[in-house]
């Protein structure tokens, strides 16, 4: 129903409406939300970001609150019959408890693992980081925004000393006179902020697009390159060897503002256009013109997107833009800059205050003496009582269950079964799990395998906090309670915490420690972060009502916000950015005989990560009701398959099976699914799980395959 109606109606009830916002993607568009006896309505809501405009997936998200498949009440595993059947809270909680200390008497605090999600509040991220570190007492948290953002958070923390997506407004972008997008397709991922791409061609700006499938926003460019996967790096390099050619480097820029540019001098001279278009496949001519726009432009952004960092060298790759922007002086001035569009709507926020497995509230480092000293305190714990570093998301979903590795795993707010890497072994480590503790609002497929599954509020049941794609917090506010037998996060994490005190007193004081209110946690985050790189201490809820969102950093209640980072200098100790030579390297896994053509993934309008909830919307079911396999007309007719034929795509770790959908806008020796679908058309079966060594991200954007008709 693209109207936003709801299906279900309540008689006799009092209309009321809240101002919220999607809780889909990191633009976190505005929107109302109106209740009466009819149900509950979506409507779009002037905000700086979105500007009135929703996509399909914003327009229906309130057909979810009602849903018949939403989880109302408790499941526990029935160890007769293998079946989930309905239970009490308290019978739920108590084999939550029960198998944590069975685990943890065993084989200590470390057997037990915490797994959130991208999509949690800030209030939640952060009760769930603490609760794992002096709840739990584990090292072992992490959470899917490893897959999404990580690459670009360690290349902008060491090259600017600071990660936030975007380090200036989202409305710069409609300014820009050259915007460079390499491996985003905003079109499908967040509609609404083609407005600003819109824009910025009326002002007669150019739009460039690097991705190597004519996508709906590659064909809104003036120029669209299209490399082989994994190859991004090596044409980063080529622009930036033109630049210096040309003489389009600002000189003064690199000398006052920055450190170690003629290491990447050196390291780029042998990167000549020639022999990036033999490796990439991207015409000289090209590379020549994208150059020359970036070069002459008068205000020029370059933005980086997953099909960029979801590499083995995702790091690098980023890094190599973030070198040729700083090379042409753009971070920092105004209109112009490096940005990554992040994906999950709260993918900044949710690894800022304690999700990740490095890192403490404020993003501070966990290995930080004085970071850990900070926060202890904030926590009313001894420092040396903080585990250490845990180990990134694919590395702790992969030890499950082994001999090493945890024996428990709580997930919040994320569906790994679908979303990981290499999925059908991470499906085998979680069963291979003493106890799997899921808490979602649907049965997502990670959750039909869980031994307890929690059902928790839904985003207009709860207020709290998001920091969208800008590092703009934002309000999320509840338009109405939960279901009777719902609970949220918080709710959850505190009587857990409550349950694990060894006596009544201390059961006490650990649901004051984890308080569920969100206001509460928010003023507690806060204290937390003072100080800290992502620094809200002068953030509050009436603050955010009051200015349409408080950008961070912003360290005091009465002074500025900071919606453009790097205008005086970088957040490192001496205020220069950093460069960093890198240069290409092959794919973890390199197209053989066996397996001749490249597999690459990514979404599609209608649906949205591992498809929990949009699968499950009438819409946009329909407008994406299964899996597919696009490959170029000459690859179909060499391999004798016909639009709509049933084709097997097989790599090493697996294999997915999928329709046929031919399209001349792919390249031929390259396939592509998107990720959203489980079962027999899951990608993630066949995707790589080889990791970037810094970020932990894995391979997602390319691996060898084979494609036969089925």
């Amino acid at each position: 129903m693209t109207d936003g109606a709801w299906s279900a109606t309540r008689p006799g009830l009092a209309p009321r409406e809240v101002a919220t916002h999607c809780p889909y993607c990191a633009l976190q568009c505005g929107m109302t939300l109106r209740e009466d006896d009819t149900g509950v309505s979506v409507h779009p809501r002037q905000f700086p970001t979105n500007r009135g405009g929703l996509c399909q997936k914003g327009w229906t998200a309130a057909e979810l609150l009602d849903h018949p498949e939403r989880l109302t009440t408790p499941l526990l595993r029935d160890p007769a019959t293998g079946e989930l059947r309905p239970a009490s809270w308290d019978a739920a909680l108590d084999r939550v408890v029960t198998g944590i200390r069975a685990v943890q008497q065993d084989a200590g605090r470390d057997a037990v693992a915490v797994f959130g999600g991208g999509g949690l509040t800030n209030e939640k991220a952060y009760a769930l980081g603490k609760f794992a570190r002096i709840g739990l007492r584990t090292r072992h948290i992490d959470y899917n925004g490893r897959f999404c953002m990580s690459s670009a958070a360690a290349a902008g923390m060491r090259a600017f000393g600071i990660d936030r997506g975007l380090p200036f407004p989202l409305a710069d972008l409609g300014r820009a006179d050259t915007l460079l997008l390499v491996g985003a397709n905003p079109a499908e991922t967040m509609p609404p902020l083609v407005r600003w791409l819109t824009e910025q061609r009326r002002r007669g700006g150019r739009l460039i697009v690097v991705d190597p499938r004519v996508t709906a926003t590659a064909r809104q460019a003036d120029l669209h390159l299209q490399p082989l996967p994994g190859t991004d790096l090596a044409v980063a390099n080529a622009l930036l060897h033109i630049a210096l050619t040309e003489g389009w480097v600002d000189r003064s820029y690199v000398a006052e503002r920055t450190t170690g540019f003629e290491a990447v001098r050196r390291s780029v001279a042998a990167w000549w256009p020639a022999r990036a278009e033999q490796l990439s496949g991207v015409p000289v001519a090209d590379l020549e013109e994208t150059a020359r726009a970036l070069g002459t432009g008068g205000r020029v952004i370059i933005l980086t997107a997953r099909g960029a960092e979801q590499h083995a060298k995702g790091v690098d790759t980023v890094t190599a833009y973030v070198n040729l922007a700083l090379a042409l002086g753009l971070p920092g001035r105004d209109g112009s800059g490096y940005g990554c569009l992040t994906g999950q709507g709260n993918g900044q926020g949710g690894r800022e205050h304690g999700q990740k497995a490095d890192q403490l509230p404020g993003y501070r480092r966990i290995d930080d003496p004085a970071a850990r000293e900070h926060v202890a305190g904030v926590w009313g714990v001894p420092a040396d009582e903080l585990p250490g570093p845990g180990v990134p998301a694919y590395q702790l979903l992969d030890s499950l269950g082994t001999p090493d590795g945890p024996r428990a795993l709580l997930v919040f707010g994320s569906n790994p079964v679908v979303s990981a890497p290499r999925a059908s072994r991470i499906e085998g480590r979680l069963r291979d799990l003493d106890l799997l503790v899921v808490a979602d609002l649907l049965l997502s497929e990670t959750a039909a395998l869980a031994d307890v599954v929690l059902p928790t509020a839904q985003w207009a049941e709860e207020d709290g906090t998001m920091t969208n794609l800008e590092g703009r917090v934002l309000r999320r506010r509840a338009l109405r309670p939960p279901p009777p037998d719902v609970r949220t996060d918080l709710d959850i994490i505190s009587a857990l915490a409550a349950r694990l005190a060894p006596d009544e007193a201390a059961a006490t004081e650990a649901a004051a420690r984890f308080p569920a209110d969100p206001a509460a946690v928010f003023a507690e985050l806060r204290r937390a972060s003072a100080g800290g790189i992502a620094d809200y201490a002068g953030i509050s809820w009436a603050r955010i009502d009051g200015d349409d969102g408080v950008w961070w950093p912003c360290p005091t209640e009465d002074g500025p916000d900071t919606p453009r980072l790097f205008a005086e200098r970088f957040a490192t100790p001496d205020g220069r950015a950093r460069f960093h030579p890198v240069d290409h390297r092959p794919a973890a896994e390199e197209v053989c005989s066996a397996y001749p053509l490249h597999f690459t993934t990514g979404r599609v309008l209608a649906q949205y990560q591992s498809g929990t909830q949009t699968r499950r919307v009438p819409a946009l079911r329909r407008a994406a009701p299964e899996a597919f396999v696009e490959l170029h007309p000459d690859l179909a007719a060499r391999l004798g398959i016909d639009d709509g034929d049933p084709v097997r795509v097989t790599s090493r770790r697996g294999e997915l099976c999928a329709p046929a959908r031919l399209s001349a806008g792919i390249r031929p020796d390259t396939v592509f699914a998107p990720f959203h679908y489980p079962g027999a058309g899951r990608a993630n079966s066949v995707t790589n799980d080889a990791v970037d060594p810094i970020s932990g991200m894995p391979e997602f954007k390319i691996c060898a395959v084979r494609v036969e008709k089925a």
